[in-house]
């Protein structure tokens, strides 16, 4: 919000808002690491891949990811006001400071919910109060244990915090859970396995990453799963053999683990396998536990600071080139999908995303091709099949368009987007008394949903029949829609344009659509381009729009969202 209110809708500085984010978390964590380990170098090498890596791409480029970069400030800063709380004598109001950066952090994004395991294993190393010294030489094993117990305690408030955010979380996302019907257990554990290797090779090796990653399921080999299951184990095993001479290696590894629990895929949210901005906080264990195992290497000390050196320089060479290169592919819709295409298999939401930018264009029968694709890869997949109708209905097919919105409500039957483009389907069939009720049905439902103020806005303003024309509510309802819409839908313009022709305001009529004629050009959609331009015609000869059709002029809205 306080993006907006500086910056408007350019874009650009809200990329700069996720950059300046990024780099306070990045500061944070050298400064974290500097001061709990004392390692000067390996600190600001963890620092510095992590800042660069290209699997942070689409946690920074993707504006809407903000709680990624957000959530990264408020967990250093719980690392930090952590770590001063640890190193000092115990303290009330600095363990109180801890607490509530915790809950703000937790706010951002519930991924935070691991934290006060992390702190745990801090504890361990580098802060080693597991075994602290005591003032006293004659320490019983009974203190010692009470000591351990008590870092135990001071996590019991942390972890309620945890568990209220897991509860909000389940409740809201509640609609988007796979159930076992649809993803038994038994793949989902496999997934996960595979899900944690995956992220290790991207770490070490990023290539072929991309926005979105197709769920497999049930596809993956089980020996996969199994093998998956087996590596994991042995890597524990041996890091936790070696905990009393390389501790980091054990925390490191589990950082890794922990952090990613919430979305591994054990409780599968969406259609996605894995996706690299779940790495974003979960990496910095793997790089932990890599670099101080590579500096701990059995070298004369002056051969493995030069090896260091060297190795250090070309890995962040190396990555800055692959960075700046992934980051490209988020330059506009088509270079991010088609690059999806390109590097996976069976990719629906790839597909259905191309025909939505297709579609703004106006190219019909292409957007149709990519839906029917995305259908054909996954038949559950209703978003699709709502872009599938907008655009059938473009082509005045609408018996097939009104299937395809028959099988999505019986399957979603409160999808409002499908509920909207069932109205447009009835609008055309002449049926404007029901198109009608059914957008009154959503907006009593849903007061702020702009499709249906737009579409039930662009019949109130158009319609041949005077009995349903209504120029003060249109144009109520298409000012409102515009707002919702940041003014980046031409369809909308061309509403609002309609809804001040009605009310006789034809030069405020002109203003709006040649907005929208300039968003029409700017997608380079012909036959909108072709509608602005008749339309400005009218409202400059004092016509009101009449649509003979009765097409709601923001029946395709929907279509122009990502």
């Amino acid at each position: 919000m306080l993006d907006c209110q500086l910056w408007g809708v350019r874009a650009g500085w809200h990329h700069a808002t996720n950059v300046v984010l990024h780099t306070i978390t990045v500061i944070l964590l050298f400064n974290i690491l500097r001061q709990t380990t004392g390692a000067l170098w390996r600190s600001a090498f963890v620092a510095t891949v992590f800042a660069i890596h290209p699997l942070r791409s689409e946690s920074v480029a993707w504006i809407s990811e903000r709680k990624d970069v957000l959530s990264g400030v408020f967990f250093m800063l719980t690392l930090a006001c952590y770590a001063n709380y640890a190193r000092r004598a115990p303290s009330l109001w600095r363990y109180g400071v801890v607490v509530i950066v915790f809950a703000i952090g937790l706010l951002t994004k519930p991924m935070l919910v691991t934290v006060p395991l992390i702190l745990l294993l801090l504890d361990f190393w580098p802060s080693q109060r597991f075994t602290e010294p005591s003032t006293r030489k004659d320490r019983t094993a009974e203190e010692r244990k009470a000591g351990v117990r008590r870092l135990f305690l001071e996590k019991i408030p942390l972890l309620l915090l945890s568990g209220a955010s897991c509860v909000a979380t389940l409740k809201a996302q509640g609609q988007y859970i796979s159930s076992s019907d649809v993803l038994p257990l038994t793949s989902r554990l496999g997934n996960a396995c595979i899900s944690y290797l995956t992220y290790i090779g991207q770490t070490i090796w990023p290539t072929r990453l991309t926005a979105f990653y197709p769920l497999q399921g049930e596809s993956v080999p089980s020996w996969k799963g199994v093998a998956s299951v087996l590596v994991i184990a042995g890597i524990t095993f041996a890091v936790f053999i070696a905990r009393r001479r390389q501790p980091y290696l054990l925390v490191g590894w589990l950082w890794y683990l922990v952090m990613l629990v919430p979305v591994i895929g054990l409780v599968q949210v969406g259609w996605q396998e894995h996706a690299d901005r779940y790495t974003y906080l979960p990496s910095i264990g793997l790089l932990i536990a890599l670099t101080w195992g590579a500096g701990s290497l059995p070298t004369p000390a002056r051969l493995r600071v030069r090896l260091f050196a060297a190795t250090a320089g070309m890995v962040i060479a190396a990555l800055s080139v692959v960075t700046w290169k992934q980051t490209g592919y988020w330059r506009n819709s088509e270079a991010l999908w088609t690059r999806a295409l390109t590097v996976t298999n069976n990719n629906d939401v790839a597909e259905n995303n191309l025909g939505v930018l297709l579609l703004a264009r106006g190219q019909v029968s292409e957007a149709i091709s990519r839906y029917e694709k995305a259908i054909a890869l996954r038949p559950t997949n209703t978003e699709a099949r709502t872009n599938l109708a907008n655009a059938l209905l473009y082509q005045g097919r609408l018996d097939e368009a009104t299937d395809q919105l028959r099988r999505t409500l019986e399957m979603q039957p409160e999808n409002v987007e499908a509920r909207n483009t069932l109205g447009a389907a009835l609008i055309r069939r002449g049926q404007a008394g029901a198109a009608i009720a059914e957008w009154e049905r959503v907006l009593a439902e849903h007061p702020d949903n702009g499709n249906a103020q737009a579409n039930l806005a662009w019949v109130l303003a158009t319609s041949p029949h005077a009995e349903l024309r209504n120029g003060r509510r249109a144009l109520d309802l298409a000012q409102r829609a515009l707002q919702l819409s940041g003014g980046t839908n031409a369809m909308i313009f061309r509403t609002l344009g309609a809804a001040y022709a009605e009310n006789g305001r034809f030069s405020e009529a002109s203003q709006s659509a040649e907005k929208g004629l300039l968003l029409a050009i700017t997608h380079r959609n012909t036959a909108l381009i072709r509608d602005f331009e008749m339309n400005i015609a009218s409202y400059r000869a004092g016509e009101p729009l009449r649509d003979g059709t009765n097409q709601p002029g923001a029946a395709a809205g929907q279509a122009n969202k990502t």
